[in-house]
Order: C-alpha cells, then structure tokens, then sequence
C-alpha cells in the first residue's frame, strides 16, 4: 500500500489542490474515513495492483525460465500468489497438489538415466503411499547432481535388470521397489506395500517368498487397516487368519468376502472403515446373513486397531478359545 502526503486543508486547497480531487476528501477522523490526517493535512492511501497471474502458469508447476517466458520476475515469484517447489521451480499458490505433475515437472531437470526409486516409484506402481515429500531417485555415479529442495538424490549404478518404465517414467522394478522398502521401513509398512503389490497383481507370492521375510506373509488385503489389523494379531502370537475369502452358506449361496477369517472357529473379523456409515444398511443385511449361516462376526474399527490393541486381541482370543473348548 503506497501513502502519499498532500499539505493542503480538507476544507479547501491550499496549494493549488485541483477541484476534481475535492470529492475524494473526507473531514472524518480515520477511524471513519479510511485517511490519516494531522496537523492540517491527510494521507492518501492506494492500493496496490493485483499480481498478474499468467493463465498458462496456474494449471501445473513451471519453471523459472517459463515463468520470465510469460513475463514474471524473480521478484514477482517471491510473492503469495506463488509457492516455490524446489530450485527453479514454481507453482501457482491455488494449485492443488499433483503428484504426477510435480514427477514430470522434476523430470525436466533430472538427468536422462535418473531413476526414480523408494515411495515414488512405488507410487508409480499405484500403491497408496505418498511420493513427493520427498521426491527419491538415484543418479548414476558420474552424475553431479546432489540433493536439494524437492528430490531426494542417491548416487549409485542400478544394473538395467533393476530397471523398468512405469507410466512413462524410469523406476526400479516392483521387485526392487519393495526390497527397499523392507530394508528400511517398519515391518507393518512394508508388509502394507507388499499386500497392496500382490492385490494388484504386480508381482507374485512365490517370488516375495524367495526375495523378502515377510513374502510368506503376503495376501491381497484390501486396505492398508486391515494389513495393520492382521500384523497386530500376529504379533499377539495369535493363528494366521485367512484374507478377502469368500463367505457360502450350507447351500453354496455366496454370502461376501471376510476380512479376516478364521474357518475352523467360523469366526470372521471385519474391519470397519470411514465408508462403514455409508453402506451401513448393506454390511447390516450382509451380517444377518452371515450369523443366520452360522458365521460370527467381530467388527473392529480404526481407533480399536490403534488406541485398543490390548482389548483386540483379547477379544479374538477369546472367540477362538471358546471354539477350541467347544470342540473338545
């Protein structure tokens, strides 16, 4: 906001102010007028002009010699109407995030054989993992590029066997992809990444078997909750349960898929997730079937898994306790 201060009296000119400027004065305190005045004479305000925004900028990230391209400055860029991703590179502040702009806009300032690895190749392979806070790739030895703001930059030659094109970009392979994975992250994210892998039938149990510890471990969940809910009873000591099987009652009449299942106790956990209430009516109906065919059910939501472990456990202990005793 620019202030310009003119010596003349709000009641009339007194250094030759013209008459066409006279409406624009008012006598009123501040307060009220929007105008500081003192000692006979007032302060004008202007607002400043709005920051042009280049339309051809606002849709994807860009940079900086687009953006002198369409007409902005360094200066310019420094302002609120845009947010800095990395070196030379900018965004609209309004942008939404976009994970795939934001890989091809990095893409541009990577070297040729970059490859992208870790989250964000695992991302690529449309696994629900966040793959730009940071950005992983590694580049080949010789290459002098380091780390910076956005990309996380290894140093090192992947054999081309490591090596693949997902989605247009270069990656390691889903194999690799979720070796790394297993080296560095807690076994229950990695055992996410891998189920998630094998329910998209990007790779097969016989070879994560072979390739990592917990292969043997790998089903289709549906959710990374119900990975979570799985490894928590597992880790209780307590039976592997079954994954996504389907449910029929005496007649072969498909019921649904469980969860989690226990057949020899015919005891089926569910997980409860944010989309429960909206299709509570369905897994309300579904349920009824399920106990009608002599199924039991135990339902558990986010905050049990997280917050109730203990209580959990305890519960599905005692169910399959209680068939065990029955048995006898």
């Amino acid at each position: 906001m620019v202030s310009h201060r003119l010596g003349f009296d709000v009641f009339g000119a007194k250094n030759g102010l013209p008459e066409c400027a006279k409406p624009f004065l008012d006598p009123r305190p501040p307060l009220h007028a929007g105008l500081a005045s003192a000692e006979g004479g007032i302060t004008l305000c202007v607002v400043g002009r709005r920051p042009r925004i280049p339309p051809q900028l606002k849709g994807r990230p860009f940079s900086l010699d687009e953006a002198r391209a369409a007409g902005l400055t360094l200066d310019a860029l420094s302002g609120r109407s845009w947010r800095r991703l990395g070196t030379e590179l900018y965004c609209w502040s309004g942008l939404r995030e976009d994970p795939w702009q934001l890989l091809l806009a990095w893409r541009a300032y990577l070297p040729p054989d970059a490859v992208f690895t870790g989250l964000t190749a695992a991302w690529l392979y449309r696994l629900d993992v966040d793959p730009v806070h940071p950005i992983e790739v590694v580049v080949p030895l010789r290459s002098g590029m380091r780390s910076r703001p956005g990309p996380n930059v290894r140093r090192g030659d992947l054999a081309m066997a490591l090596v693949t094109t997902v989605r247009g970009l270069r990656a390691t392979t889903i194999a690799r992809t979720l070796r790394d994975l297993c080296r560095r992250a807690a076994p229950v994210e990695a055992l996410i990444a891998i189920d998630a892998a094998v329910r998209l039938r990007l790779i097969d149990k016989v070879t994560l078997t072979r390739q990592h510890s917990l292969g043997s471990l790998a089903a289709p969940a549906e959710s990374p909750m119900e990975t979570r809910l799985r490894w928590l009873l597992l880790q209780a000591g307590l039976p592997r349960p079954e994954v996504q099987t389907e449910l029929r009652d005496t007649a072969g009449r498909f019921l649904g898929r469980a969860d989690l299942y226990y057949p020899s106790s015919r005891l089926v956990i569910e997980y409860d997730g944010a989309n429960h209430r909206d299709r509570l009516v369905e897994d309300n109906r579904r349920q009824n079937l399920l106990i009608n065919a002599g199924f039991r059910i135990l339902r558990f939501t986010a905050t049990d898994v997280h917050q109730r472990s203990d209580v959990v456990v305890a519960q599905v202990r005692s169910a399959l306790v209680r068939v065990s005793s029955h048995s006898r």
